[in-house]
């Protein structure tokens, strides 16, 4: 873009590369925060219903709205209650975290098995009493949780198997004992979330498919009759050195990517979805029945999508601790 007499750069970023397809169509959580306080999961799940807007008073001090109202585009997430069905031990080692062991709930979940081939017999108190003798190597406590699709409105019996890190105590026997007391029980979002907490969001975004560098990229739509393509990239590189750099734009694989949003504010956890599902409920997803979360903003990701949320890793500085005055809520 040499004859321009501005700057026109690329529109897409080379910070996600390379864009290829997930390989897995539910997000994952790689990553999780350091927590001081009471022991407590680091995590939830839900699935997104939609999006809508609410009316809420603007709290934040510096903010030249402080005290009017604002109109805020909100995610709708139905969050059914997720049921804890084992417990995994790690230990730090030169290469990482490994696992030294794992112990189930005997009675678990019949749609499970749709998972897994569910075990027979099994003896809980006696791979509780192995992961004990190991506490003073144990590094990393986490609980092994799954969602419970048929209280949703999503229409599917195969639960979502996946791990919750544990922070928090005064060290790992707290945490230990932490797990082991909700073993078998279940946990909803109003145990480990609140209103007005900021939280990370792990999802996979939407699919496009394989596109060209214009969509894909953004370049610019070349001269009418000045080359064999419009929709193409002017020049894929120089003569010397003659190999293509890995930042031209070029056509591929567009959406289905593995995507982290920071600091989604909860602005609301209710309990009685017939307070936020429209008439005739959400469109392409359904009839929230049970526990709902309203988050501020946009979340990557189709309805019907699992959203794993962590605790935020990087939450901002000077924020509200509490939650917003939600004045409408558009249903």
């Amino acid at each position: 873009m040499g004859h321009r007499k501005r700057h026109a750069p690329k529109r897409g970023s080379l910070a996600y590369l390379p864009r290829g397809r997930a390989a897995h169509p539910v997000g994952k959580i790689k990553t999780w925060p350091s927590w001081i306080g009471p022991p407590t999961l680091l995590g939830f799940a839900g699935y997104k219903a939609g999006m809508t807007h609410v009316v809420l008073i603007e709290d934040h001090e510096h903010s030249p709205f402080y005290g009017q109202e604002r109109v805020m585009a909100v995610t709708v997430l139905d969050t059914p209650p997720l049921f804890v069905c084992g417990m995994r031990t790690y230990e730090s080692t030169p290469y990482g975290l490994s696992v030294i062991g794992e112990s189930w709930f005997s009675d678990l979940n019949s749609d499970l098995s749709r998972v897994f081939p569910l075990p027979k017999d099994y003896n809980t108190s006696e791979t509780l009493n192995m992961l004990k003798e190991s506490i003073e190597t144990t590094a990393e406590v986490r609980a092994i949780v799954h969602t419970q699709p048929i209280l949703s409105g999503v229409t599917r019996r195969k639960p979502h198997l996946f791990e919750v890190k544990i922070g928090g105590g005064e060290g790992i026997q707290e945490q230990f004992d932490y797990a082991n007391s909700i073993l078998g029980k279940e946990i909803r979002a109003t145990d480990i979330l609140k209103n007005g907490q900021f939280v990370d969001t792990g999802s996979i975004s939407i699919g496009k498919g394989f596109q060209g560098p214009v969509k894909r990229w953004g370049i610019r739509i070349l001269q009418d009759k000045s080359r064999g393509t419009k929709r193409g990239v002017g020049a894929i590189g120089p003569w010397k050195p003659h190999h293509m750099f890995y930042t031209v734009p070029r056509a591929g694989q567009l959406g289905y990517h593995q995507r982290t949003d920071y600091n989604k504010r909860i602005l609301k956890i209710g309990e009685d979805g017939d307070e936020i599902t429209p008439p005739g409920g959400f469109i392409r997803y359904g009839i929230i029945r049970g526990d709902y979360m309203i988050i501020q903003g946009s979340i990557t990701g189709h309805r019907k999508n699992l959203i794993k949320m962590r605790y935020a890793i990087r939450s901002p500085v000077n924020a509200p601790s509490e939650a917003p005055a939600l004045s409408y809520i558009r249903r």
